[in-house]
């Protein structure tokens, strides 16, 4: 064989073998990457909540009677003390002649008592009188010794009997009164069962605030306590959480929060100001019961920037559980249990993985606040795939203007 066959045939296996070592050669696995950084880190519980009144006034009938049409609409301001509804008095059913003349006989009995009882007062006062003149002539007797002491103590108790009669028979006098005046109006609604019937009572607003339902708003007869007119103050809204007992102990009172998703631009501020005692059973959707307790939670943002939110709004709330700054936190997606127990991370050394343990202070939807195990700025593989192993050549994926991996 000639030398420079044997050269050319050489090159040639040396080609064809760099070529085949290059195709089996095992390639970098794309991954995605973020970096470890420091900032500030936030845990909170997320939850769907509606506003409703902090104080919910019913103003009810405080007599039975007519109810006039209620003018007013929900939406409608009132102010202190103002007119919510109008009562008039009902009707008296119908009362046979044998009844009228029964109250006509009680209002002439009635009349002839007070008589009677202004002739005892009147005789009344002439016993005092007479009593008081006694009293005065045996004073001026025992002062001369004419009469005995006896005589005098007698005198002066008959002053006090006669004082006493007068006050009794002004009393009885006064009954009589009453009498004959509740005898005269039983028999008015008889002879005219119109008069009671032109009272009319106004029922009044107890606050400034907007109607939020009218209960009755045609005229009808309503009885006693019927609700009529709820009223309420839109300035002083509060949001309430159901949340999971678990999560309710994390929600502690003066814990910041968020509300989000009610209709306007941006977020508004809040507060948590109770967390109720008492739990209860809720089925949800999956129809799994639950344990849960509410939440009540104050607006602290200006109500002008809330002033379109009304009761019964649908709102969401996420309440800050734990807050910290200048901590050095991941993607929670970069985060993977070991099987010997704790958490680790691949962070990405000279373009190969290097399973890193960390240890977790705590952790929400999206981040992991680390406590030690890595640096701020170290890349670190998120989503890590079963390729992806100690030691594995990696590549960071290429990703487009709009987050596309290219």
């Amino acid at each position: 064989m000639k030398k420079s066959t044997w050269i050319a045939s050489t090159a040639a296996v040396a080609v064809l073998a760099g070529l085949l070592a290059w195709a089996f050669a095992p390639r970098p696995i794309e991954v995605e990457g973020a970096s470890a950084t420091r900032g500030h880190f936030e845990s909170t519980i997320d939850e769907d909540a509606k506003t409703r009144l902090r104080d919910r006034y019913v103003v009810s009938a405080p007599l039975a009677g007519r109810l006039d049409r209620v003018a007013l609409r929900e939406g409608d301001a009132v102010e202190a003390g103002a007119v919510v509804a109008t009562l008039a008095a009902s009707l008296p059913p119908l009362i046979d002649e044998r009844t009228r003349r029964e109250l006509e006989l009680q209002v002439a009995a009635a009349s002839a008592n007070v008589q009677r009882t202004d002739a005892r007062v009147g005789r009344a006062r002439v016993g005092l009188e007479q009593a008081r003149h006694d009293l005065v002539r045996s004073e001026e007797l025992a002062s001369s010794g004419f009469i005995s002491r006896t005589k005098l103590d007698s005198d002066r108790l008959s002053v006090q009997a006669a004082r006493q009669e007068l006050d009794a028979a002004v009393e009885e006098r006064h009954v009589a009164g009453h009498e004959a005046e509740q005898a005269r109006a039983a028999l008015l609604v008889v002879t005219q069962p119109g008069a009671s019937a032109r009272r009319r009572f106004e029922v009044r607003s107890p606050i400034a605030g907007r109607v939020v339902r009218i209960v009755q708003a045609s005229e009808t007869s309503v009885a006693l306590g019927a609700a009529l007119v709820e009223l309420g103050d839109m300035g002083r809204l509060e949001v309430v959480a159901e949340l999971l007992t678990s999560d309710a102990v994390q929600a502690r009172p003066g814990a910041r929060v968020r509300i989000h998703g009610w209709g306007g631009e941006g977020e508004l501020e809040g507060v948590v100001r109770r967390v109720e005692p008492g739990g209860f059973t809720k089925v949800s959707a999956l129809g799994v019961e639950e344990q849960r307790v509410r939440v009540l939670i104050d607006i602290v943002s200006p109500p002008q920037r809330w002033q379109e939110l009304g009761d019964g709004f649908r709102v969401a709330v996420r309440i800050v559980s734990r807050a910290a700054d200048d901590v050095v936190k991941l993607p929670v997606s970069a985060v993977f249990p070991l099987p010997q127990g704790g958490m680790a991370v691949f962070a990405i050394e000279g373009g190969r993985a290097r399973q890193v343990p960390v240890e977790l202070e705590a952790r929400n939807g999206s981040e992991a606040w680390v406590r030690r195990g890595i640096e701020p700025g170290t890349p670190v593989i998120v989503y890590p795939g079963a390729s992806v192993a100690e030691g594995a050549r990696v590549k960071l994926r290429r990703v487009d203007a709009a987050g596309r991996s290219a």
